[in-house]
């Protein structure tokens, strides 16, 4: 059983939900959790001016996801920034050259799932989930949210991000802010609740 984990991270925050979410997938017994980047598409000069290239090299150790590696995968969970409201670009070209895929029917029926991360606590996470789910449909996958058994979308003591589309963080309009424990508990729910539902339609 594995879990692809494919996701973009520009300072950090959604590659920290990446990793727990691949947590969450360890604790399903035999799922093996793989985490992919997708490529970049800014030049090394404007990821500098953005102060991103050295937030960028601690997890430059992630591989390139390929297209090949997504119809190998039994379930996929795509992990990307908000632009306005809808995934970053890099997210975007990576889907947008998995027309093969979609010609060969690679993908149906394959559990997916979407995680997020905003600068502001209304700037987009639900749209941009949602923006995301009709990639995943027209490749013919189930999507898979985040159920309400993930006790944590309850509380409302503490700004925490996770919705029923998936979980998600905050990372402030400078990027300082990191994912708290509320989010990176929805992640683990999501990695593990996404694999069980893989291991289900396999069985």
């Amino acid at each position: 059983m594995k879990t692809l984990i494919v996701y973009y991270s520009m300072y950090g925050h959604v590659h920290k939900m990446a990793e727990s979410v691949a947590e969450g997938v360890k604790e399903v017994e035999g799922a093996e959790a793989v985490l992919r980047r997708v490529p970049e598409t800014l030049s090394d000069e404007v990821l500098e001016k953005m102060g991103a290239k050295e937030a960028q090299k601690s997890f430059s150790h992630v591989p390139l996801c390929t297209v090949e590696e997504l119809a190998s995968a039994d379930a996929i969970i795509f992990g990307t920034p908000t632009r306005f409201g809808n995934m970053c670009g890099q997210m975007r070209q990576f889907l947008d050259s998995t027309g093969q895929l979609w010609m060969q029917g690679a993908l149906i029926g394959k559990p997916a799932g979407v995680f997020v991360s905003t600068a502001t606590q209304h700037g987009g996470q639900e749209s941009t989930i949602l923006n995301f789910i009709p990639t995943i449909l027209h490749h013919g996958m189930i999507y898979v949210g985040l159920p309400y058994s993930f006790q944590g979308q309850l509380q409302a003591e503490t700004v925490s991000g996770c919705s029923p589309y998936g979980s998600s963080t905050i990372a402030g309009t400078k990027g300082e802010k990191q994912p708290v424990e509320n989010d990176l508990a929805g992640a683990r729910f999501q990695g593990r609740h996404i694999t069980q539902v893989a291991v289900k339609l396999k069985g």
